[in-house]
């Protein structure tokens, strides 16, 4: 299994980064292509460097080479995650526009009918926001924003991150165990 991951230059660059960690750990094969602005972003809001979180990709794409694999619909992959996305990223692909190799495998996914799940990272949203979230649905694609539950209790920021992430991998097929399930009792 392949599987594309794209941080774009949202707020929440550790979900991006523990999806990276999470699937590091199995036999999936990982393509990183992260934005310039995602790079910045890493180097503020987290204590990784970007030189690591290549370290946990099995393929680090730059994101101005369309001659990769990830750009062409015969390469397959399972699908791809954009965590987080950012309403410039999530503009882009809703508008067809594919100006950078993030953009262009998210449009690889929906024209290819791969799943593409896109953890929007904003708030408050506004009109724009919501029917680009509207228009890629309707492509296709899958919201996810990064909204956590608090029924699991979280004791700490990486419960918090953990939650989004396993959703996040959930929605993409990839069994995982990193956060607490709701129980069909109702417990956790």
């Amino acid at each position: 299994m392949e599987i594309i991951i794209g941080i774009s230059g949202a707020s929440g660059s550790a979900y991006g980064i523990r999806i990276l960690e999470i699937l590091s750990k199995t036999d999936i094969i990982t393509h990183l292509v992260m934005t310039k602005a995602a790079r910045q972003i890493i180097e503020i809001e987290t204590d990784y460097s970007v030189d690591y979180v290549h370290g946990l990709a099995t393929y680090v794409h730059d994101e101005n080479d369309f001659t990769t694999a990830i750009a062409s619909g015969s390469h397959r992959t399972h699908g791809m995650i954009v965590a987080p996305c950012s309403m410039k990223t999530l503009g882009e692909i809703a508008g067809g526009m594919s100006d950078n190799l993030l953009g262009r495998a998210a449009d690889v996914c929906l024209k290819e009918k791969r799943r593409l799940v896109l953890m929007a990272r904003e708030t408050p949203l506004n009109q724009i926001h919501l029917e680009n979230m509207l228009r890629l649905d309707r492509a296709g694609a899958v919201i996810l924003p990064a909204c956590p539950g608090f029924y699991s209790k979280p004791q700490k920021i990486d419960d918090i991150i953990n939650s989004i992430a396993g959703r996040g991998l959930d929605l993409l097929g990839v069994e995982n165990d990193v956060y607490k399930r709701w129980d069909e009792d109702g417990t956790r």
